[in-house]
């Protein structure tokens, strides 16, 4: 008796999902190819693609997967009374964002629903990310003139800025914690840094 053809298929991206992220924990996610992971799949080529149209592809599933699990620790954390608590609840977030050129190339690529039919994993995270973060900046001492989401947005902007920079050969040695504290300043504190 075989079994029904959704559960085979089911089981079958579960197998690639798996063998790609043994390939990634060995090399980095950049390094992947295709090749190793149908082999370690026990599958054949065309079945990868029958999952997945590209690399990139899968890159968005398994990138997307991570910032999500990242976004439920960020979760976790009280409203944050500073603009330094801030950038330290969001430094593993940022941490992976950065951690290759080629993560950051993806989910800058992926991180809209432009020309897609659907939302996929990394475009999904953006969304999460504003409305986790927007209540958690209502209930830090920041500015209270501007929208909650709107704060939030701006936090994201200046994050992927920020690590945009970092990539940059001019700004690549610049601390990214101080340019990331020095724009939340900024973007979240009235002048003169009290509370409005």
């Amino acid at each position: 008796m075989t079994q029904p053809v959704q559960t085979r298929t089911l089981k079958t991206r579960a197998r690639l999902l798996e063998a790609a992220r043994e390939v990634i924990s060995e090399t980095s996610h950049g390094a992947l190819r295709v090749e190793e992971v149908v082999r370690r799949a026990g599958v054949a080529k065309g079945t990868f693609f029958a999952h997945f149209k590209d690399k990139d592809a899968l890159m968005d599933r398994l990138i997307g997967e991570r910032m999500d699990l990242l976004l439920s620790d960020l979760e976790a954390c009280p409203p944050p009374q500073s603009t330094a608590d801030l950038v330290r609840d969001l430094g593993p977030f940022v941490a992976f964002m950065r951690s290759e050129r080629y993560v950051f190339d993806v989910i800058l690529r992926y991180s809209g629903a432009a020309a897609r039919e659907e939302i996929g994993p990394i475009a999904a995270t953006f969304e999460r990310f504003i409305l986790l973060l927007a209540p958690k900046l209502a209930a830090a001492p920041f500015r209270k003139d501007a929208d909650p989401a709107m704060l939030a947005e701006g936090v994201q902007a200046f994050i992927f800025n920020a690590l945009g920079l970092s990539f940059c050969a001019l700004h690549s040695d610049d601390p990214l914690d101080g340019r990331l504290e020095a724009y939340f300043d900024l973007w979240l504190l009235p002048p003169g840094g009290a509370t409005a």
